[in-house]
């Protein structure tokens, strides 16, 4: 990551999603529509930027079946991750944030069911969703 992209996405909340995957898109898309204060800024798995994000979180920079929510410095993944940025999106998204009290085990089996069939269920790119220029500044 360049110091110009560091300087712009500083203090952002940052999104790093599988960038193939469509239901992945449509998530990203549909965060973006519920956070018109622009908080939120994303990045692909698959780019070089989300694998320099990772290493310097120690999480794997090879497994695509989760999104990562990176907040102050703090990595979260799976339903956690889910759940805090419900948090942060315009209401009544936020009422979500309840659900952090079922116990972690619980949700992360959920969440990792709709990951492991996400290509089966919603279909995947070859390449990356390329955002549009009024998004754009979003994106590392």
């Amino acid at each position: 990551m360049t110091a110009n992209q560091t300087d712009q996405h500083q203090g952002h909340p940052i999104v790093l999603v599988d960038g193939v995957c469509h239901f992945c898109q449509g998530l990203t898309k549909w965060i973006i529509k519920r956070d018109p204060e622009g908080k939120y800024h994303f990045a692909s798995l698959q780019s070089d930027v989300a694998k320099k994000l990772l290493e310097k979180g120690n999480l794997s920079t090879d497994s695509m079946d989760t999104f990562v929510l990176i907040e102050d410095g703090k990595y979260y993944t799976r339903s956690t991750a889910a759940l805090r940025l419900a948090k942060g999106l315009k209401f009544p998204y936020p009422l979500l944030y309840v659900l952090i009290i079922v116990p972690k085990f619980i949700r992360n089996a959920i969440y990792n069911t709709v990951a492991r069939n996400r290509y089966r269920w919603f279909g995947k790119d070859e390449a990356c969703m390329l955002p549009t220029p009024e998004i754009k500044d979003r994106f590392l």
